[in-house]
């Protein structure tokens, strides 16, 4: 981090006499966000699907850090699980989704839209063999991903449905939204462009809740970068834009995570709050009737719990994403989002955990970052371009 001089601007994060930035720049957030996504998906995957209660039972205590799959050595062949081989620091399908994102915005160099994924993402999944940690094989991505995610073939390319709408029809779930943090990262301090660019992009996989909840976490990611941000001013730039269910859960859950001050104490007040929301129920491998159904009074349940882990912990990325992976559940899912959320905010990612899990899912977690920076740089520049354009218009109008 760059060390502020005597006087900053703390309002613009850049100080007066050097022009450097106050706080963590674009790069340090960007990689900060992606790493920790990376790290928290790996340090949920093994435990994801069950209660604090099992996982307090399975690990003879808390995890607190890189464990082993569920059923040790039988992970091949034990349900509900296999073949995959979560644990050990192996990243899941919210990552290499979310990779697969960057490269498709390092390709098209500018904003996305719905689009964008029928002519660069589905291809990339159905045609470009990569490691698959989870498969310890080189394999399509495609074959990685469960049915939500297989959702965005199924109907871009087999069904020529057209893209903005191809979302409709599939489960309601996190699916958008675990690898929407590109998004927040290219629209960094601009959670409404964030949650635009998202909400569009989105429709390509998700309806209702789960469109609403990509949109909300690309803001959060986008509000997180912003200089002198904190977890109540994430919070706050989540509440301004989101809508019905996922704007109420997140207010109630946040309410009640700022209560507490250490995630032992918040899982369930946690799983209380959201509960009402969730429409999946109390046992998460034998979702309810009405599970991941359209509504606009419900929400997923993983951005809410998320923001509620960043906002017990403070900001703190190791205590976040713990609370995160102990709530279980869909517990990669909700520590990929509050790893995101905590990177950007600056605060750093466990090297003993990166190194680990880099090394375990064979990946390199920051040349990713390397090149969405270079990216967001460039979009941000078009952006300037676009709006100078605009002013000079509106002027000749007569608009000013």
């Amino acid at each position: 981090m760059t060390p502020k001089t005597e006087e900053s601007d703390g309002g613009s994060g850049v100080t007066r006499e050097s022009g450097t930035p106050a706080g963590p720049t674009l790069e340090e957030r960007v990689t900060g966000a992606l790493v920790g996504a990376a790290v928290g998906d790996a340090l949920g995957g093994p435990v994801e699907g069950y209660s604090p209660d099992q996982i307090l039972q399975r690990h003879g205590g808390r995890v607190h850090g890189v464990v082993g799959p569920w059923n040790g050595d039988d992970w091949r062949t034990a349900r509900p699980i296999a073949p995959y081989h979560k644990g050990d620091g192996h990243v899941t399908d919210d990552t290499l989704m979310t990779h697969a994102l960057i490269r498709v915005y390092a390709t098209v160099r500018d904003h996305l839209d719905a689009y964008a994924l029928a002519d660069h993402l589905v291809p990339d999944l159905m045609t470009n063999p990569r490691w698959i940690p989870e498969l310890e094989a080189e394999a399509l991505p495609l074959q990685r991903l469960f049915l939500a995610e297989k959702w965005l073939v199924t109907r871009i390319h087999y069904g020529h449905v057209d893209p903005r709408e191809a979302g409709v029809g599939n489960i309601v779930n996190c699916g958008a939204a675990m690898y929407m943090a590109p998004v927040g990262l290219v629209n960094a301090a601009d959670p409404a462009a964030a949650y635009a660019e998202a909400i569009d992009l989105a429709g390509a996989h998700q309806s209702s809740y789960g469109r609403e909840a990509a949109g909300v976490f690309a803001a959060a990611v986008a509000a997180a970068c912003a200089p002198g941000a904190t977890p109540d001013s994430v919070v706050a730039a989540c509440l301004s834009l989101a809508k019905d269910g996922t704007r109420a859960a997140i207010e109630r859950v946040c309410e009640v995570a700022a209560r507490h001050r250490d995630f032992e104490s918040a899982l369930a007040p946690i799983r209380e709050a959201v509960a009402p929301y969730d429409t999946v129920g109390p046992d998460y491998r034998q979702p309810s009737l009405a599970a991941r159904r359209p509504s606009r009074l419900h929400a997923i349940e993983e951005l809410p719990v998320a923001l509620g882990m960043v906002v017990t912990a403070g900001g703190d990325y190791r205590h976040s994403v713990l609370g995160a992976v102990n709530y279980g559940r869909d517990c990669d899912s909700i520590a990929t989002m509050a790893g995101a959320v905590t990177g950007a905010l600056g605060s750093p990612v466990p090297d003993e955990w990166s190194k680990r899990v880099a090394e375990a899912s064979r990946l390199d977690l920051w040349s990713p970052a390397t090149a969405l920076t270079e990216v967001a740089r460039e979009i941000f520049e078009k952006d300037v371009h676009r709006r100078r354009a605009h002013e000079r218009a509106f002027a000749g109008l007569g608009g000013r």
